[in-house]
């Protein structure tokens, strides 16, 4: 007979257990992510690059990857603003998380008031939440990405050398053909005092080189690959205006949302052309969204008007600590989805190896069923987007890095729940991890932190 692992006695504390009490349902039906082998596949991959060969663009490229996910995230409607919103059946007196949170932002506050910040100090203090005040988290963000040097002194010069050098890809990645043409024909033009062409601007049929006629078919036509980098543009097009549509940031008819949705698209565009190897996926939108709302609401006016720089590049940072999951030819291998997917359920075993039995063995919920869309998308649909902030600060600023904390987020999202897992079959249990209820985000990540340090013995 084999003998039960026994569970932790901190795992049957009554307040981890979700509360029963149904909520009134969403106004909007969330539709369900199907398991990853039920999405459709394409093979192809792409050879963009930079027009500009003087531009260093290999520092901001991702390492390159066999093949290309398709735009294989199913996107889900956004959950009504009163169900994704953290319950407060867990809230009892505030005013003890307030004095915590005035504190914390002074101990904040100091530490980046330093000429050398003490990252592991920065760390620590991020991990047990950002308040939201001051544009702290704006600034942490970028110091826990390595984005910011540690040293206060090199800001400036850093700032202006990255902001610089987006500006150069925005120049070279985001024009047209007939502009590229139109570029060069007028950097090879006569000058001041030589003789006028007429029709400038316009050349001759004989003279535009095979290339760059919008009717080649070579592999190295700017015409060419500009119709078919237009197909993932339209695609980026659709998804950015459909990115948190309850938030007015985001959405709407206002010039500001208007202008925040060019920066989303200009970043997105210009990450898929540096990086052909993964390109576009679709729900690379929803991962971009938190990191440039964080940078665009700085109240630091500098931050702000460069935050779509600054976003783009704390982007690139972040995705590459998942690149691995937007490749289909990787999805088998020991860094793929699948892989990841398996890591979070023997992390489950560890540590509660009865709801994990009850789960996979007893009603055969496979974790890819619920776990593809929590961890692809960096849990970014689960919750409110406030609380996604409060996540990502720990996702962030955890030293065992992004991709364990994310797992051992997940492991604790199924523990909460485990009351109710363990009284439900399949099909309960499907519908409740796949939208996944509300609950207080500040014991979420209580539990996640107790977990990493279990794992620590």
């Amino acid at each position: 007979m084999v003998k039960k692992k026994r569970v932790p006695d901190w795992l049957n504390s009554p307040m981890w257990a979700s509360p029963t009490v149904t909520t009134s349902p969403p106004s909007k039906s969330r539709s369900l992510s199907p398991p990853p082998n039920h999405h459709d596949r394409t093979g192809k991959t792409s050879s963009v690059t930079s027009s500009d060969s003087s531009v260093n663009e290999s520092r901001f490229m991702l390492p390159p990857a066999a093949s290309i996910r398709p735009e294989s995230i199913q996107r889900t409607e956004v959950r009504d603003s009163s169900t994704r919103r953290g319950s407060s059946d867990y809230d009892n007196d505030s005013s003890g998380s307030v004095v915590e949170d005035v504190s914390r932002q002074a101990q904040l506050l100091q530490e980046l008031s330093k000429k050398i910040i003490n990252l592991g100090e920065l760390r620590q203090l991020a991990s047990l939440g950002i308040p939201d005040a001051a544009g702290i988290r704006s600034t942490t963000w970028k110091l826990l990405l390595g984005y910011l040097p540690i040293d206060k002194r090199m800001w400036s010069s850093e700032l202006s050398k990255k902001r610089s050098q987006y500006k150069h890809f925005k120049e070279d990645l985001l024009m047209n053909p007939s502009e590229i043409t139109r570029k060069l024909e007028d950097s090879t033009s006569p000058k001041n005092g030589d003789q006028i062409i007429v029709g400038k601007g316009l050349l001759a049929r004989s003279k535009i080189p095979h290339g760059e006629h919008p009717l080649s078919l070579g592999k190295t036509s700017i015409w060419n690959q500009y119709f078919q980098d237009s197909e993932i543009i339209e695609q980026i097009d659709r998804d950015v205006k459909r990115t948190h549509p309850d938030i007015p940031f985001f959405s709407g008819d206002s010039a500001f949302a208007k202008a925040n949705q060019d920066s989303l698209k200009n970043i997105l565009i210009i990450f898929a052309k540096l990086n052909p190897g993964i390109r576009y996926v679709q729900g690379m939108n929803e991962i971009l969204a938190p990191l440039f709302y964080v940078f665009k609401t700085d109240p630091n006016e500098d931050y702000a008007v460069n935050a779509e720089a600054d976003t783009f590049f704390c982007f690139v940072e972040l995705l590459s600590d998942f690149r691995d999951n937007f490749c289909q030819q990787l999805d088998n291998s020991i860094v793929g989805i699948r892989s990841t997917i398996s890591r979070l359920s023997q992390l489950l075993k560890q540590h509660d190896e009865e709801l994990w039995r009850h789960l996979e063995v007893t009603t055969k919920v496979n974790p890819q069923f619920y776990a593809f869309r929590w961890i692809t998308l960096l849990l970014t649909q689960e919750f409110n987007f406030t609380d996604i902030l409060h996540i990502w600060d720990m996702l962030l600023s955890n030293p065992v890095g992004p991709r364990e904390t994310l797992l051992r987020i997940c492991c604790a999202m199924l523990i909460l729940v485990r009351r109710r897992l363990l009284a439900g079959d399949f099909t309960a249990n499907l519908k409740l991890l796949q939208s996944y209820p509300s609950t207080n985000v500040s014991h979420l990540l209580y539990v996640a932190n107790k977990l990493n340090s279990q794992s620590a013995h």
